[in-house]
């Protein structure tokens, strides 16, 4: 399977009124390249300066013709305002636009670029022709400053790119009594994504034409050698599963069509384990490792959100189940004045799933079996409920997040910043304690009120502010986080 997440070529298109000193716009374009090789930066400076309709086709050729599939609009001076947002309209990509700041006091009359208006000018004009762009937080600056939004820029390209080539494939309906994983998929042509639904049956026959498949015992080594020994607790089991993962990774290559990218949304209860022999949950997780992510449960909405999350993180990403409340004796005990920040009972819970998060991603991993499919399936000792990745999801920086349809197909979102905690869980399957600042006031009145369902994803870094800007850019209108206390919730009571 190639690599599954897009790689960024950024371009650069300086723009110029016209009744500006054209230099000037170049002279800072340069300094700003300059600044971004710093940095480590590889961004290609289209030679042609825009003052015209015409010159902005023939930058945007200069650009294509570089092979730029990200771009940037560097507003020099005050910027033309027709040509410069005609080049996010005719660029196939994300488009980012930054401004030049007014360089010395000295030279406040030959030498003012009155970028500063020109933004505002240009988003006015982006919004007539509802184009998308990315437009940093405060978009003005010297080279510099305007080399470090453009490298900021980068993971949120990398995801528009991703989603515009992306395709969704599925194996299986939403599990009975699960209709919170069930949502209408129309958002996903609004955003450019595409979806294949397949039945479990297509999935179980192309594990049987894998029967004795001549890399099994490549893939089973690879899976000894991630487990070690103390993590390969079954053996016996890894030829199944490599089978499985072989199946998978193929059934992608040959079913990308037009799309160049993949994330599943696979069934994996309750007719699967006795039928496949095994829980599916450690494949799963190495597909995850690789930048495919593979959502437990048939939930569309939580691949599409992992895919999102590895695009901006270029890393493992994880869906856990939003789970369990953390008891008030290991709170007090474990939890409670031993942080940096003072965390509540009520900012942390427990965030697991059956085995599907990354070995990398756990302070220790091991395979197991699924005991509370074991309750319901076998009798004596567990056989085809083996298959899971357990251990504590290790400690660090995390982001719980997932993008959503609702009922009425509106696309909406949430964004919460946090850590798991270095606690150790005392319970089964990937799982970890999470600790989100005013947890509990978001579960109230954004999880619950707006009817989001149990699944989240995770990404194991701060990445709030990327994915922030990805929602706005795709058209997402409704994104919550957790406000801090005292800013109410539109619904929250006062008193």
């Amino acid at each position: 399977m190639h690599k599954n997440i897009p790689d960024v070529k950024l371009g650069m298109i300086a723009v110029s009124r016209d009744c500006f000193v054209i230099s000037i716009s170049r002279d800072r374009r340069v300094r700003i390249g300059e600044e971004a090789r710093k940095i480590g930066l590889d961004i290609y400076e289209a030679p042609t300066v825009v003052e015209s309709e015409k010159d902005a086709l023939k930058a945007l050729d200069e650009v294509k013709a570089a092979g730029c599939n990200a771009l940037v609009v560097f507003l020099g001076n005050f910027g033309p305002e027709t040509p410069e947002t005609l080049i996010a309209k005719y660029f196939d990509g994300p488009v980012m636009y930054c401004a030049a700041a007014e360089e010395r006091g000295d030279n406040l009359v030959g030498g003012r670029g009155d970028a500063y208006c020109g933004v505002l000018n240009c988003s006015y004009n982006l919004g007539l022709r509802k184009l998308a762009a990315y437009i940093p937080e405060y978009p003005v600056g010297d080279a510099e400053d305007c080399a470090k939004m453009i490298s900021e820029f980068i993971p949120v390209a990398r995801t528009i790119i991703g989603l515009k080539g992306l395709k969704l494939i599925t194996f299986g309906p939403r599990p009975q009594d699960f209709f919170a994983c069930n949502a209408p998929i129309k958002a996903l042509y609004d955003i450019g994504v595409e979806i294949e639904e397949n039945s479990e049956l297509d999935l179980l026959v192309a594990y049987k034409q894998h029967a004795n498949d001549k890399r099994i015992d490549e893939v089973v080594k690879d899976m000894a050698s991630e487990l070690g020994v103390k993590g390969n607790t079954y053996p016996e089991l890894l030829p199944r599963m490599a089978q499985f993962e072989l199946t998978l990774l193929d059934w992608a290559e040959a079913h990308l069509g037009a799309r160049k990218y993949v994330a599943f949304a696979n069934k994996c209860w309750p007719a699967f384990p006795e039928s496949f022999g095994f829980e599916p949950c450690y494949v799963n997780s190495r597909l995850a490792s690789r930048g495919i992510p593979v959502a437990c449960e048939v939930d569309i909405y939580g691949g599409l959100s992992e895919y999102i999350g590895t695009c901006i993180t270029g890393a493992p990403v994880t869906l856990l189940d939003i789970n369990n409340t953390v008891p008030k004796d290991m709170y007090e005990s474990e939890i409670k004045g031993k942080f940096a920040k003072d965390y509540k009972l009520t900012d942390t819970f427990m965030g697991f799933h059956c085995g599907n998060t990354p070995f990398k991603c756990l302070s220790c991993g091991a395979i197991n079996y699924q005991i509370i499919q074991h309750r319901l399936l076998e009798d004596g000792e567990p056989d085809f409920t083996r298959g899971t990745l357990e251990g504590d999801i290790a400690a660090g920086d995390i982001t719980f997040f997932r993008l959503h349809s609702n009922a009425d197909t509106a696309l909406q979102a949430y964004v919460c910043e946090g850590e798991v905690l270095p606690v150790a869980t005392r319970s089964f399957g990937g799982i970890g304690v999470f600790a989100i600042p005013e947890m509990g006031r978001f579960y109230r009145h954004v999880l619950i009120a707006k009817r989001y369902p149990h699944h989240g994803a995770v990404a194991f870094g701060h990445i709030g502010r990327s994915l922030y800007a990805v929602l706005q850019y795709i058209g997402v209108k409704d994104i919550s986080y957790n406000r801090p206390a005292g800013t109410l919730y539109s619904d929250e009571c006062p008193f």
